[in-house]
């Protein structure tokens, strides 16, 4: 993954030393997840061939491949625009079912947001929808904040979602930089959620920053 995280706040960079903030991180997902850069020179190529290895050997399926194809461009710029860097996708199966799920990385720019992890657990609780969980994962690589809630479909859902669907959000700050890296997950699966919040929740704690 290549990403820039130094926030671009209008000002000169500062010379490279010790306070510079870390140019990238990585994560460790199951092989099954497929990664979209969210750039529009590569979201549009990436999503064809997401398309493509998802309906292979499939050839009466051209009007479902397209809708598709739409979502997730649509989904990917919609994120781009937010500060999306990249967007996964799952690709498992369990058995003979696909075990959908999805990841959006986004960079926070200064602003708010940018408190120490306590007091951006307090500020999320106070303000988050209904039912929203909030906790903190205490990792060697610094804590993170943590948000979970449970979100049913609304009756005239422009996607055609009809299953509840649990998010999980991931806030964590970009060391020596008033940034925040937000991981968001997110999966229709109501009956196995508790076992995918634990999959999120080693993902998100996977991440290591490089300097």
């Amino acid at each position: 993954m290549s990403a820039d995280l130094t926030p671009d706040d209008g000002s000169r960079a500062a010379p490279p030393g010790p306070a510079e903030p870390p140019s990238d991180y990585s994560l460790t997902l199951p092989e099954g997840w497929f990664r979209i850069p969210l750039s529009p020179e590569e979201l549009d190529a990436s999503v064809d061939a997401l398309v493509e290895r998802q309906f292979e050997g499939v050839d009466d399926a051209p009007h479902l491949k397209r809708q598709i194809r739409r979502d997730l461009v649509k989904r990917g710029r919609k994120s781009f625009r937010n500060g999306g860097i990249e967007f996964y996708v799952s690709l498992e199966m369990g058995g003979p079912l696909p075990i959908p799920a999805s990841l959006v990385v986004t960079l926070v720019p200064p602003g708010q947001d940018a408190l120490v992890p306590r007091d951006l657990a307090v500020s999320l609780a106070a303000s988050g929808p209904l039912g929203r969980e909030v906790s903190i994962m205490e990792r060697l690589t610094g804590d993170i904040v943590r948000t979970r809630v449970r979100t049913e479909p609304e009756p005239d859902d422009a996607m055609g979602n009809t299953l509840p669907v649990t998010s999980a959000d991931y806030y964590l700050r970009v060391p020596r930089s008033p940034a925040i890296l937000l991981l968001s997950f997110s999966t229709p699966l109501d009956p196995i959620a508790e076992t995918m919040v634990e999959l999120f929740d080693a993902i998100a704690g996977s991440l290591t920053w490089r300097e």
